[in-house]
């Protein structure tokens, strides 16, 4: 491995690029922390929600899977669109719809209504994480993106990490306040600050360099040169919707992004199932442990991100990971009657599985640009997203089933090793960029 050499006008590209970091991350971290908490949510809802409303572990296993549904359904159309009118309008778009409909769910009272606002919640949701990956390539460069993507997707581990202590305590504190349940009060209180970010989205994002305000002329001609300069770098870079489409690679990644999931869907929807089931009784405590593997995550996250740019290296920073990750998985369903023993070992899971996550988001924009890239991240995110519907329901059928996920878990662990040999199979020269 080789030490990225410094950019031409260091430090004036270093300033350029820290201010654009300052302008556009934070927000769109916010945002990603709240459509993420808004989508996990259900988890900690569960734990009233299924025994009020006398819902199996598949029923709501398969409840919960079917965001997905809507979710692939329109995750490439959507991200055409939003290449089409541009960030600004269709990212508050889908932010206000999605807030929406998440408080919605506090009406829920059948199977079917549960299934009808979950699919729902997928499909105005769809476009948000592959659009805003593509967002991100109108103004960094790939030898920057690993770094940036990384800190965008904190919030991912951030929505645990905050979200699990923050819906524990809203479950107990409103539990009858106004008549209704704690898990209403979850979907109302955790779905409303989407909307009043969709509505900040659109007075705040420029739709690309060109339409920032806070940028002169002269640095949003660097910032065209910078990706020009990329562009050139990139071999046999495809642009048009068909390269994007019809990729192996971008099929690859699908079926890698698959594997991520499949953990971190099981560990993200179930883990305060799992603490119940070892003896934790309190919420409130329950969204502390849960907070624990999503700061292990938010490290890992910043790490390999980091650690990747530095030395412009992408595969083995993220299959040396999934290994890691995978064993933790298995090791797993030896503790399941241990808190402690769970919260660690999903800790170090978290810590690889989706610490790697960042990393591997680099890698669409290395062989694609345009509408390419756009198709590319979109159809990746969809494939992959299958796996929403079968950890979930896979976990719920083996629950009621057994009554232990340890099947489920050791699946997990081998789509990861298998998804690893994909890695191996990507072109080295192409990705490590």
């Amino acid at each position: 491995m080789t030490v990225a050499p410094a950019q031409p006008g260091d430090d004036e590209l270093r300033r350029l690029y820290r201010a654009i970091t300052w302008r556009l991350i934070p927000f769109l971290c916010f945002c990603y922390l709240a459509a993420y908490l808004d989508r996990i949510n259900v988890g900690f809802a569960k734990l009233q929600m299924a025994e009020q409303l006398q819902f199996s572990e598949a029923a709501f296993g398969l409840g919960a899977g079917l965001f997905f549904v809507g979710y692939i359904l329109f995750e490439v159309p959507s991200n055409l669109v939003l290449r089409r009118v541009g960030a600004r309008i269709w990212i508050a778009r889908i932010m206000i719809t999605w807030g929406a409909l998440s408080a919605c769910t506090l009406f829920v009272q059948t199977p079917g209504q549960f299934y009808l606002i979950r699919f729902l919640l997928g499909a105005a949701e769809a476009g948000f994480l592959p659009g805003v990956l593509y967002y991100l390539t109108l103004w960094f460069p790939s030898w920057r993106r690993g770094r940036i993507i990384a800190l965008f997707m904190i919030g991912l581990p951030l929505s645990s990490l905050v979200g699990g202590p923050l819906s524990g305590w809203i479950m107990g504190r409103f539990d009858q306040v106004g008549g209704m349940h704690g898990w209403q009060w979850l979907f109302l209180l955790e779905g409303l600050p989407s909307v009043l970010l969709g509505v900040l989205a659109f007075r705040l994002l420029p739709n690309g360099p060109e339409q920032a305000r806070w940028l002169t002329a002269s640095q949003a001609q660097t910032i065209a040169a910078q990706l020009a300069l990329d562009e050139q770098q990139s071999p046999g870079s495809g642009q048009s919707f068909r390269e994007g489409f019809f990729n192996l690679k971008v099929w690859m990644l699908g079926g890698i992004d698959f594997s991520i999931l499949l953990s971190a869907y099981a560990m993200g929807f179930w883990m305060p199932t799992f603490l119940r089931n070892a003896g934790v009784a309190d919420p409130l405590t329950i969204g502390w442990l849960t907070a624990i593997p999503s700061l292990a995550a938010l490290i890992g996250m910043l790490a390999l991100g980091a650690s990747s740019d530095r030395f412009r290296e992408r595969r083995w920073h993220i299959i040396v990971p999934f290994w890691i990750g995978a064993l933790a998985m298995a090791a797993s369903t030896w503790f399941s009657h241990s808190a402690t023993g769970t919260v660690i070992l999903f800790a170090i899971a978290q810590a690889t599985i989706i610490g790697a996550v960042p990393v591997f988001f680099s890698l669409p924009a290395t062989f694609l640009s345009g509408t390419a890239a756009a198709t590319g991240f979109a159809l990746a995110c969809s494939l992959a997203n299958i796996a929403g519907l079968v950890s979930n329901s896979l976990v719920g059928l083996a629950l009621d089933l057994t009554g232990s996920s340890t099947g489920a878990m050791w699946f997990f662990a081998g789509c990861l090793l298998l998804s690893s040999l994909l890695v191996v199979a990507l072109p080295a020269k192409v990705v490590n960029r």
